[in-house]
């Protein structure tokens, strides 16, 4: 039986219609749009980040459907909804290593035990990659932010609406208020 080639990096900007894909386990990834509430969400990070890295001169804020390159045994790239990146600029290119923060906020379509695990197995790769702190967003949960660090990947802390989350270890100084992911507040 012949063995499929794997996917490379060219492949990557190859995906038709720019569509917003990851390399994992040798295959390209591809993720589905997203709705109107958690790309909403994933906007107001990117856009508070932004701010931030204006202001402080540090950093630079990414948004949506951007790759990052790494080097993992089952993953090559992330792309997450909102990220926090400390590196030289990539110019035309992909981003070369893991952010210092990722944001992965949920789609309508990211609920039940397998969709669990793939979310609990991305983190881990994250953090294998150097990323330092990654937010699982749910809007549909009291605990909308579950913000997990590298330096104790299992035990999240967790933000409700009505306070201020932060992501303390990978972007200092910065802060946003968890009501502001919502667009009807």
């Amino acid at each position: 039986m012949a063995s499929k080639a794997s996917t490379t990096i060219d492949d990557l900007y190859k995906v038709p219609d720019n569509a917003k894909a990851e390399i994992v386990d040798g295959e390209i990834l591809l993720m589905p749009p997203t709705g109107g509430e958690p790309g909403y969400a994933g906007d107001e990070i990117y856009v508070s980040l932004r701010d931030h890295s204006r202001s402080t001169k540090t950093g630079r804020a990414v948004g949506d459907n951007k790759a990052f390159l790494v080097k993992l045994p089952s993953r090559e790239s992330f792309s997450p909804d909102a990220a926090f990146y400390i590196g030289p600029n990539p110019g035309m290119k992909f981003y070369e290593g893991s952010p210092v923060f990722a944001v992965e906020v949920r789609s309508e379509g990211d609920y039940g035990l397998k969709v669990e695990e793939r979310i609990r197995q991305k983190r881990i790769d994250y953090f294998q990659a150097g990323t330092l702190v990654v937010w699982d967003v749910d809007l549909k949960s009291p605990d909308v932010i579950r913000s997990f660090s590298f330096n104790d990947p299992d035990t999240p802390t967790i933000c409700r609406r009505g306070e201020v989350a932060r992501a303390e270890l990978a972007v200092p100084g910065w802060e946003i208020p968890v009501n502001s992911l919502f667009e009807d507040d």
